[in-house]
């Protein structure tokens, strides 16, 4: 089995990005223009070095723990490389934690591609980034928009059975615009999956599956139809409870005619909008920050850094797309 080459350094840069969009459960995902930096460095010192600026900063482990090591390790594995004998990790990072804006898919898509990077890729295998990092994570939605970019939907041949995850990127129109809210406080994924029932009625899934389809169709065709192609009938009443305050914004922004929906697993509240109408989605009030992100039509990108004699490197990465 070759070995991780030493020495070497890359810049991996990855898009937040909202998940569900109200009907498409685990299956629609859209890119955010909230980005996460992330300098990967080889080195033969061994161990695992690793600083964390901005969003995580003195809250996630700063080792062999930290999720874009991890993921590392799994890349690796994937790809038939020995992992080297020593990693470093310079992460600058503007996705929310805990927020329902894909943090923790920003990590594990960074994760394997700078693995891809380091293995001596010179572009991004972007189906093979994407499939490995919906099974590490359990659900495509978030990691195919940040693989990706723009609006994607994605499925597997037979459901809960191994296979590969495939994608497809629908074209969104061109006045399609975003603004989130995100709240002060935190919810896990795992605890808002938690509440959701095994089972579902027929007809709510019958109901469900016709809006989905019409979600596509407002978000590449028709956004005068957001307001109804955003309800949901599979997981967000369900979760009421675990996120009181963010579904009573959610109610208020829909009864002013906002196609507002809950972000991923929560708590921000995305709402799906057009330029002309974004400045006026304003509801939100004490305790909730207002991004207009936009939508990115690219997803992560990969850029080589020069090699250092000493397998270091602790500036911050350069900013670009």
């Amino acid at each position: 089995m070759p070995g991780v080459p030493v020495g070497r350094a890359v810049h991996v840069r990855v898009p937040a990005s909202s998940a569900n969009l109200g009907p498409g459960f685990d299956s629609v995902g859209l890119a955010l223009g909230v980005w996460d930096d992330c300098v990967v460095t080889t080195t033969d010192e061994p161990g695992v070095v690793v600083e964390v600026h901005g969003e995580g900063e003195g809250a996630v482990p700063l080792g062999a723990d930290h999720l874009v090591v991890r993921t590392l390790s799994a890349a690796w594995g994937e790809l038939g490389f020995a992992p080297p004998a020593g990693v470093r990790l310079v992460c600058h990072n503007a996705v929310p934690h805990g927020r329902g804006m894909g943090s923790s898919a920003t990590a594990i898509v960074t994760g394997i591609i700078a693995a891809q990077g380091l293995c001596g890729f010179t572009a991004i295998d972007r189906t093979a980034v994407c499939d490995l990092a919906s099974r590490l994570e359990g659900h495509p939605d978030n990691a195919s928009a940040s693989v990706f970019g723009g609006l994607t939907v994605s499925w597997s041949d037979d459901p809960g059975a191994p296979g590969a995850t495939h994608t497809a990127r629908p074209p969104i129109h061109p006045q399609l615009d975003v603004v989130v809210f995100v709240p002060s406080v935190q919810l896990s994924t795992a605890k808002a999956r938690s509440v959701l029932p095994a089972q579902v009625r027929l007809a709510d899934a019958a109901a469900n599956s016709a809006r989905v389809g019409l979600l596509v169709h407002a978000l590449t065709s028709d956004p005068s139809l957001l307001l109804p192609a955003t309800r949901d009938w599979l997981h967000q009443e369900a979760r009421r409870r675990s996120y009181a305050e963010s579904m009573d914004l959610v109610d208020r922004l829909r009864a002013q005619g906002h196609a507002a929906v809950i972000s991923g697993a929560g708590p921000s509240v995305l709402v799906l909008t057009t330029r002309q109408a974004q400045p006026q989605v304003k509801a939100g009030g004490d305790g909730w920050r207002r991004l207009a992100p936009g939508i990115p039509d690219h997803g992560a990108t990969l850029q080589p850094v020069g090699r250092t004699p000493a397998g270091h490197r602790t500036d911050k990465p350069s900013r670009h797309d």
